[in-house]
């Protein structure tokens, strides 16, 4: 009996430390003088890297008088 408790203690200790990492998808628009474009990459992690890495991605440039905005969200 106390072998199936320790073991039962074991394993739900292995799962709290266990991160839930899935497969979301970064979604990127770029536009540019009206016109966009759009890409979307995999990341394997969990939802608050992931989404931390997806939110890297946002930027504004402007060249030349023409501003290009990037927007990153995960879908």
């Amino acid at each position: 009996m106390k072998r199936i408790i320790l073991s039962s203690f074991i394993a739900l200790g292995v799962l709290a430390f266990t991160s839930c990492k899935k497969d979301y998808t970064c979604e990127c628009t770029t536009t540019t003088a009206g016109v966009s474009a759009t890409a979307s990459t995999t990341i394997t992690d969990t939802k608050k890297n992931a989404t931390e890495s997806c939110d890297a991605g946002d930027a504004t440039t402007t060249v030349g008088g023409i501003t290009a905005t990037t927007e990153c969200e995960i879908k």
